[in-house]
């Protein structure tokens, strides 16, 4: 499995049932968050199955509009619609005797998924604009970084191609959950753009691996290569130091996109305390809006207080405040900073 990184054992389950899958000819359906790494997956279970000489053709369903998709994954006829100058090949022509591999799955139409679960179902598609039907014998291998159950129970994703798709689900872990593969990817990633931009950061401050390893990883793998590129481009010598990551990173504040308070992520703190605002409202006739906007206020300020030393600088910085605005606050939800860099 060529390119794929970490040894943690979360990927050794991943690249066992890779393994396994591989030689049939089951669809397989890849499930995980932005940046995880699916697309790799897919490409190994073509190289390692009896269609390894076939094409393996990427789709990614997110980036086309429901009529461009449509015809790029079965191909139209010459006059099929007003650019149509010519008769086109489909993805899923291309790929006969290969696999397609169809990455977010989940953005496509209603309309779209009845055709997909028909070329699942007898091995036939038509060209957009033709009425005459095409054989083509290609596997199947789809992702989502979406819940599809959810989305099936929301009925934004048709059930039953859901059940063709999901005859092998392949899950595969965030960063976040196996901070083990770490340094072994912050190894590969410096010896590929040393590499490609004539640099030689070769080693790794211990501090660095501790900050990499206590950050949250929202854009999982592909966030974590794009910050080594970024040190080995500004590296002043051969090291990789914890001033060369970004402060979110380097200080372990909670992501903007995915905050997490005392562990606990922000969407079920606020759902927790809305529960106990409206007992304290039944029960004191208090005002619940003010209850739960103060408990997750001081649960967040404390959380970046903690990761930023309880320095009251680097906290009003973080938090996107001025330092007076936190000293009030600091002093309403009695927590305890220090009063400078030092």
């Amino acid at each position: 499995m060529d390119g794929i990184i970490g040894s943690s054992p979360a990927m050794q389950s991943v690249y066992a049932i890779t393994r396994r899958v591989a030689p049939s000819n089951a669809s397989v359906l890849l499930l995980g968050e932005t940046g995880t790494g699916k697309e790799l997956i897919a490409g190994a279970i073509h190289a390692l199955s009896s269609r390894a000489s076939g094409p393996f053709v990427k789709v990614n369903c997110g980036a086309l509009s429901e009529s461009l998709l449509e015809s790029e994954l079965f191909g139209h006829v010459r006059g099929a619609f007003t650019s149509a100058v010519a008769n086109r090949t489909g993805r899923f022509e291309a790929a006969h005797s290969g696999t397609i591999f169809l990455d977010e799955i989940n953005s496509t139409s209603q309309i779209l998924q009845v055709k997909l679960l028909r070329v699942l179902q007898e091995r036939e598609l038509e060209r957009v604009g033709d009425g005459g039907t095409i054989a083509v014998d290609t596997r199947v291998i789809a992702a989502s970084n979406r819940d599809l159950t959810k989305e099936v129970q929301e009925e934004r994703f048709r059930e039953d191609l859901y059940w063709r798709l999901n005859v092998v689900p392949i899950q595969l872990p965030p960063l976040r959950k196996r901070p083990e593969d770490i340094p072994e990817l912050i190894v590969h990633f410096l010896n590929v753009y040393s590499a490609a931009n004539n640099r030689d950061v070769v080693h790794v401050h211990e501090e660095t691996i501790e900050a990499m390893q206590r950050y949250h990883w929202p854009g999982n793998v592909r966030e974590l290569q794009n910050y080594v590129e970024r040190a080995v481009v500004m590296a002043e010598g051969d090291e990789f130091t914890p001033e060369l990551l970004p402060d979110d990173v380097r200080y372990g504040a909670p992501s903007s996109s995915t905050v997490s308070v005392r562990g606990v992520d922000l969407e079920t703190l606020v759902r927790e305390v809305v529960e106990q605002g409206v007992r304290a409202a039944e029960n004191e006739k208090a005002d619940i809006h003010s209850f739960v906007v103060n408990r997750v206020e001081k649960e967040l300020i404390a959380q970046v207080l903690a990761n930023c030393n309880h320095v009251q600088t680097k906290t009003a910085a973080k938090l996107g405040i001025n330092r007076n605005t936190l000293h009030k606050k600091l002093k309403d939800y009695d927590l305890e900073a220090t009063e400078s860099d030092e």
